[in-house]
């Protein structure tokens, strides 16, 4: 068994090793560009629903408020700020370079 797979094997790497070629890629803006465009919409729409997210939970917040309700008040808080988050995580990727 080692006499037959051990030439079999250094012949294929080998093999791979003198068959290469070099691949010249131009125009990659046809395959990139599609992603680039639903990258974009996707990160719109999630900015859209952290913008409503956060308008919701800043009037439960107000109603919780005014009835003196503190465990509505946390919990509108914490929608306040995962918001804030949703809404700005455009302007977060776009400083990372995405």
């Amino acid at each position: 068994m080692k006499q037959v797979m051990i030439p079999a094997f250094c012949g294929t790497v080998t093999a791979m090793n003198l068959m290469t070629a070099t691949a010249f890629a131009a125009g990659t803006e046809a395959v990139t560009k599609p992603l680039d465009s639903l990258k974009t919409l996707i990160i719109a729409v999630i900015g859209a629903i952290g913008v409503i997210i956060l308008a919701k939970n800043v009037m439960e917040f107000a109603q919780a408020y005014q009835q003196q309700d503190s465990s509505t008040m946390n919990s509108a808080l914490k929608g306040i700020v995962a918001g804030v988050m949703m809404a700005g995580i455009s302007s977060v990727l776009s400083f990372l370079g995405f």
